[in-house]
């Protein structure tokens, strides 16, 4: 395996890390409005994440600071034709931090209110466009002999990439909604395991719908293999959820989204950006990568600096493993 070949598949690694762990605080976010009953109830919710969302949102920092430094041609076309929506994502990851740290400020009901909805707006958001995006990469965009985009923003809102936002939208839904039953007891926990097991049944037809989308559109054995993983993998951690048995069906989901994000690397693999006007124009592992000394660089140092990150937060969620529920944010208020 050459050095561009092995840096495609790490930055294919960091996305799986960040939609795994960034996903479920996205579905969190999202399901303040259906699990919460008063301010005790999303206290508790936003706490399930408190000590790890914004370890959880670095990966994202580290995927874009790893594609501008080893493939710095798909980095510029990517940001330069997707701008509007990697803008609002960022927007919506601002919004949502802050939210996170200010609706506790001040005792107002009308003011955590107002916080509360911009966590779920700033959850739902980022959910709904990363699917966009990712599903416009793999359908390929109007690119010049230059490999600028030469499309428009709307020609981003095709029905294969609107299917692509809503089924990322879902899954890290129903992978928030399942996160929340192992960290939470009493009936909020109860109430999760029953959304989860309705978001489920929806998240599996979207899902099995854009998988089977991306094989015979745009697949490879390799990617129709990964989708057929993906899709048994939601299934099992449904029906995982149907039992009550939390750690399995939370654990299949992380597999499932890391399944289905391979699916999407996999289907892409040589190309970075397929061109859908003219397939000279597309840019390929070899001729948007940065040079070899570069890359050679960056692996020593992801060799060294990828096992620390991983114990360190390894180490932080098992700190921080125990659940919660309404009692200890009432003992904590008194």
């Amino acid at each position: 395996m050459d050095l561009n070949t092995l840096w495609f598949w790490i930055i294919a690694f960091m996305f799986i890390g960040y939609f795994v762990l960034d996903g479920f605080d996205f579905g969190v976010g999202m399901s303040l409005p259906f699990l919460s009953k008063d301010d005790t109830d999303r206290r508790v919710l936003i706490n399930t994440i408190g000590p790890v969302w914004d370890l959880n949102e670095t990966w994202v920092i580290v995927a874009g600071a790893s594609l501008f430094a080893a493939f710095p041609e798909w980095y510029a076309t990517m940001f330069s034709g997707f701008y509007l929506p990697l803008l609002l994502i960022l927007l919506a990851l601002i919004v949502r931090g802050v939210s996170f740290e200010y609706r506790h400020q001040r005792p107002e009901s009308e003011w955590k209110k107002w916080f509360d909805g911009m966590i779920i707006v700033g959850s739902a958001v980022p959910a709904l466009l990363w699917g966009v995006a990712f599903a416009n990469i793999v359908r390929g965009v109007p690119l010049d002999a230059d490999f600028n985009y030469t499309g428009t923003v709307f020609d981003l809102l095709n029905p294969y990439a609107l299917l692509g936002g809503l089924t990322t939208l879902l899954l890290f839904f129903t992978h928030g909604v399942t996160f929340i039953t192992l960290k939470t007891e009493g009936n909020i926990r109860l109430r999760a395991r029953r959304l989860a097991v309705r978001s489920g049944s929806i998240t599996i037809a979207v899902t099995a719908s854009f998988l089977i989308w991306t094989t015979f559109a745009y697949g490879t054995l390799a990617s129709g293999l990964l989708a057929a993983g993906a899709a048994v993998t939601l299934v099992m951690s449904f029906v995982a959820n149907l039992k009550g048995a939390e750690r399995p069906a939370f654990g299949l989901m992380a597999v499932t989204i890391g399944l289905a994000v391979l699916t999407l690397f996999a289907s892409l693999f040589p190309d970075v950006m397929p061109a859908s006007n003219n397939p000279a124009n597309s840019l390929t592992i070899e001729n948007a990568s940065s040079s070899p000394y570069t890359l050679t660089v960056m692996s020593w140092t992801a060799l060294i600096a990828l096992p620390v990150i991983l114990g360190y937060q390894g180490f932080t969620y098992w700190v921080f493993r125990k659940r919660i529920g309404r009692a200890h944010i009432e003992t904590a208020v008194h």
